[in-house]
């Protein structure tokens, strides 16, 4: 038997997952609710500001995911080079990329793209998320004995340059752009180490 919390989690699973293959303005509550297998009017029961706020939902929720993904991909041992590890995830996440084929594997960046500047509910969503993902990073850099401010703009250019990476990677298929920001991302690490 479905509960309410099933209904309602699906709805934000299938919304996840369309408005990562297709973007938030192509992604109708119609075709939301259908993927979701559940009655239309449940949409607005559970998100009564529509698809704005279900919207809202979708970024806090998947930034979360992502969020536990960067501290699982970025945890310090002992033995650890921070240049290293943030070159390796890029590696996965180039890897990530082929497997999907090429479709974005987070929304986040998706919805910040097409929303930035017209929806300021979604544009704070995003960028609450983007922040949660740095400061996540920063920590990481700050155990491998990077100083603040560094750490903090470190890990800043690094989420700055695997958004930018997925995105050329998309355009490209391919997934040089994101190994070559690989790179780019463990030089900055270095250099950001060597002055620390």
């Amino acid at each position: 038997m479905r509960t309410t919390g099933d209904t309602r989690a699906r709805i934000v699973t299938a919304a996840t997952e369309l408005f990562r293959l297709q973007g938030y303005a192509a992604s109708g509550m119609k075709q939301i609710v259908a993927a979701a297998d559940a009655p239309y009017g449940s949409a607005y029961h559970f998100f009564p500001g529509g698809k704005a706020q279900l919207g809202e939902e979708v970024v806090r929720t998947s930034g979360a995911a992502y969020r536990e993904l960067i501290v699982d991909l970025f945890s310090p041992t002992q033995d650890a080079d921070p240049a290293t590890v943030t070159r390796d995830a890029f590696t996965a996440a180039a890897q990530t990329l082929h497997e999907l084929d090429f479709t974005d594997p987070c929304p986040i960046a998706t919805i910040a793209l097409e929303v930035a500047g017209t929806h300021e509910g979604l544009r704070l969503a995003t960028a609450e998320v983007f922040a949660g993902w740095t400061d996540a990073l920063a920590a990481f850099y700050r155990a491998g004995g990077i100083a603040e401010p560094a750490a903090h703009e470190t890990a800043s250019s690094v989420v700055a340059l695997l958004e930018g990476a997925f995105m050329l990677g998309r355009a490209a298929r391919s997934t040089d752009p994101v190994l070559a920001a690989s790179r780019a991302a463990a030089a900055i690490v270095r250099a950001a180490q060597s002055e620390s």
